[in-house]
């Protein structure tokens, strides 16, 4: 019998080929920063919550940009959006449609009194860390272990990444990289003030796979960075017009006073964005060129950029696009969990709103919502000796997941695709077993 990677070889045999030149031009042999072994599967076509490979493979998609997708590929109120716009000027900057933009993000964000658009998420958390260190005088960021914030300077220690390379001492040195517990941050505002801000990935590192104790959490970092005069960032990247429309804070009840926004907020294009209060945002647009912070970005909101994410939020804000992902991803959850039964494979499901994440290998009773294993138990279970050949034998079976590890599920995934899914996951871990990867 074959094993997975010499079906995987065969199944996407153009993908491999097609790497062997990519990678000649490209670094990795696509645009991925983690490009995945052993080679990238190369989309030809996307549409809902399916897309074809080269070899012309159906694949139900749950990567789903990244997380950007929750509408799916090319829904057609974006597409009709997008048509709208060109021929009437797809780059210019101060535009009617951006302003429509950010009025939608501040009625649907509850701290938002004020939105600064950019590229990505990696600029937006990179232009909130700097808004804090304006506004406090303060020269240090404090983050916690696991959690991903994007691939700048100031956010890449202990992030999931596992290098620095690049990276000068200097910059390092005004990192403080905390473990996601109150009492840490309680020790470390306490005894250093110089600490501009704290940032936090709003359900935990990296999209929830390490869970934060929800609500309590982010209320206590609220209670705990205002009290020491701390700006609180809650980086919404993922969890942004997902998690609810207003994003975790809304689920959660907390207003932090920096919001970093991107993947949703765009509909499918590049985006990003700064939301918060008025006194710190406003110092991009000080007259006192001394305390003015300078955010320039040739891409920061233009037009076309700005249509298709005024069709997502309209979307978003009017039709039930949350619940119908949500209830996908309970299904898919139920599902997953009963093939575990089935094999008996041991392994768990978990996971908020409509993100997804599996565990190989442990169990927990915490009934699928937020994990509650020590985070050095899920990072075992999620290592890349176990993910790595899961999203081989899922992509095998036509099903491709988020690094192996867990599903980005949308409002458009059916009952049937989400069945399908189960199935494939059934197979995918009695293959993982016959190779002595799970018992």
């Amino acid at each position: 019998m074959a094993t997975i990677l010499e079906r995987h070889l065969q199944k996407f045999q153009k993908s491999g080929e097609f790497y062997e030149s990519a990678r000649t031009v490209m670094p990795g042999g696509s645009t991925a920063s983690r490009p995945p072994s052993p080679f990238p599967i190369y989309i030809e076509k996307a549409q809902g919550a399916i897309k074809w490979d080269l070899d012309g493979n159906e694949l139900v998609d749950y990567v789903m940009g990244s997380g950007a997708l929750l509408l799916g590929h090319d829904h057609p109120k974006i597409i009709e959006a997008l048509r709208s716009r060109l021929g009437q000027g797809i780059h210019v900057l101060a535009n009617p449609v951006a302003s429509r933009w950010a009025e939608l993000v501040k009625d649907m964000v509850p701290s938002a009194e004020r939105v600064r658009f950019a590229g990505s998420g990696t600029e937006s958390t990179y232009l909130a860390l700097r808004l804090a260190r304006a506004y406090t005088g303060k020269n240090k960021i404090a983050k916690f272990r696991d959690h991903f914030h994007g691939w700048h300077d100031y956010v890449t220690p202990d992030s999931g990444l596992n290098t620095e390379v690049g990276i000068p001492a200097e910059t390092l040195s005004s990192i403080v990289v905390l473990e996601p517990e109150i009492s840490a941050v309680e020790r470390l505002l306490s005894d250093d003030h110089d600490i501009a801000a704290v940032i936090v990935e709003s359900t935990g590192g990296h999209w929830g796979q390490f869970p934060l104790p929800n609500p309590t959490f982010l209320h206590q970092l609220r209670d705990v960075t205002a009290r020491h005069g701390v700006v609180m960032i809650m980086d919404e990247v993922i969890t942004g017009f997902r998690v609810s429309r207003g994003g975790a804070q809304a689920r959660y009840d907390v207003l932090p006073d920096l919001t970093t926004l991107s993947k949703v907020i765009g509909g499918g294009l590049a985006a990003g964005a700064v939301a918060g209060k008025a006194d710190i945002l406003d110092l991009m647009a000080s007259k006192d060129a001394s305390k003015r912070v300078i955010n320039t970005g040739t891409f920061n909101g233009t037009a076309l950029a700005a249509s298709a994410g005024v069709a997502s939020l309209e979307l978003i804000a009017a039709e039930p696009i949350n619940e119908r992902a949500d209830s996908a991803a309970e299904r898919l959850k139920r599902g997953l969990t009963d093939a575990f039964m089935k094999t008996e494979v041991a392994g768990h499901v978990h996971g908020t709103s409509s993100m997804v994440h599996v565990l190989l290998g442990v169990e927990c009773d915490c009934g699928g919502g937020i994990c509650t294993l020590p985070h050095s138990q899920i990072a075992k279970a999620t290592a890349p000796e176990r993910s790595d050949p899961l999203r081989l034998a899922m992509l095998n079976e036509g099903v491709d997941m988020m690094g192996g590890i867990g599903f980005m599920v949308s409002a458009v995934h059916s009952e049937q695709q989400v069945d399908r899914t189960v199935d494939a996951f059934e197979k995918a871990l009695s293959n993982l077993r016959d190779e002595g990867i799970v018992t």
